[in-house]
């Protein structure tokens, strides 16, 4: 069995976080990362979107993450952005938004679930998420930035969610959702804090090393994608 590869599904560049992408990208890749997804909030777009250059073995992926509380403006911008983007992820949170995200195939991941005293989660979400591919997220930085009884409320969401994830064969995608360099981890740290939420380290090298890959690749049959550093794009291929 060869060196797992890791990758940190969500990180945001400016303008949406602190640090350009060539920051984060620097960063990332000290730490031992084998590439990383820019997935900027949509209300949070560059005029300009850089462009993201693959090198050494690193690759930087296009993303987004959609905020739109309305479902059916949701299922819009879903069809506007997925075929320009490697990675399409929901900022989820409320009951309607987190059943529009899990119902549609067209979704890679549902980040931030929960809302108010509920994880985001039941067992007709969770079972619509594993027949439509979606996986579920779960992001560093909440915890990082909380403490007390908010931290408490996020772990019991966290490890609710776990629950059924497991139980219904759900995919996981452990990311930092950083908005600045300061927020980023490397692998073995986020290793670590995936222990003390309750992840399994055998769930948690899934979570940031198979899932991630299997996202890229189901993009991949589908893009002019020729091999890595190498892919066809059509003009204005970006956001």
């Amino acid at each position: 069995m060869g060196k797992p590869k890791f990758y940190d599904f969500c990180v945001h560049a400016i303008p949406d976080g602190d640090n350009t992408v060539e920051q984060l990208a620097t960063l990332a890749m000290h730490f031992g990362y084998s590439g990383i997804v820019i997935a900027n909030h949509s209300d949070k777009l560059s005029q300009s979107p850089p462009l993201l250059v693959s090198t050494n073995g690193f690759e930087i992926f296009r993303g987004i993450e959609l905020i739109e509380e309305n479902p059916s403006k949701l299922n819009s911008l879903i069809g506007k952005f997925r075929k320009s983007v490697d990675v399409l992820i929901v900022h989820g949170g409320s009951e309607t938004v987190n059943k529009a995200s899990l119902e549609n195939p067209r979704v890679d991941i549902l980040n931030h679930p929960s809302f108010d005293k509920s994880s985001g989660l039941n067992q007709v979400l969770a079972k619509a998420a594993a027949e439509n591919g979606v996986a579920i997220g779960l992001t560093l930085r909440p915890f990082l930035h909380s403490r007390g009884s908010r931290r408490i409320r996020l772990l019991s969401a966290l490890r609710a969610n776990l629950d059924l994830a497991r139980k219904y064969d759900v995919s996981l995608v452990l990311s930092s959702s950083a908005m600045s360099c300061f927020d980023l981890r490397s692998p073995m740290e986020t290793l670590a804090m995936a222990e003390i939420c309750g992840l399994e380290q055998e769930e948690a090298l899934e979570a940031m090393c198979t899932v991630p890959e299997k996202i890229i690749s189901r993009k991949r049959l589908v893009s002019g994608y020729i091999r890595e550093g190498i892919e066809v794009l059509k003009e204005r291929d970006y956001f």
